[in-house]
Order: C-alpha cells, then structure tokens, then sequence
C-alpha cells in the first residue's frame, strides 16, 4: 500500500503516517529549493557573466559563473544556519 491508498475503514481519505507526510515534504521543499537554486543561477550568474552569447563559454565567462555559483551556495548556507540556529 502506498501513502495515498486508502486504509481499511472505507472513509476514502488517504492513510499515512506522520513520518511519511514529512518525507513527503522535504522532498517537495528539496525540489523547490532545486528549482529556485537553478533559477536564480540562470537570472543572476548567467546574466551577469554571459557577456558574448555563443556555442561555448569562454574561460573568464566559465571562471565568473563558477565565482557565482559559489557565493549563491555560500550566502544560502549562511542564512539558513542563521535562521535554523538562532531558535
């Protein structure tokens, strides 16, 4: 039985534990979190170092998205040890 089938009593509302339902929200809250990483990338570091749209990136365009990509990752870890911590 899956976590949206439903149980024995016949109501027809879907059974599942609380342990599964939070399973099941974070990987909903893992793939926006994907989804919004990807975004801001492609908005902020590709918009920023892509100066010659072309077939291939050169090397100060591949070395300044690497540089963003990094300072995303940094400054997200940052506000999220922050606002996890401080409770």
């Amino acid at each position: 039985m899956d976590s949206f089938s439903t149980g024995s009593s016949g109501s027809g509302s879907p059974q599942f534990s609380t342990d599964e339902f939070m399973d099941q929200m974070k990987v909903q809250l893992a793939q926006a979190y994907a989804q919004e990483f990807l975004e801001t990338v492609r908005g902020k570091c590709f918009e920023k170092c892509i100066t010659k749209p072309g077939s291939s990136l050169s090397g100060s365009e591949s070395s300044c998205i690497s540089r963003c990509v990094d300072r995303y990752i940094e400054a997200t870890g940052i506000v999220g040890r922050a606002l996890f911590t401080s409770r």
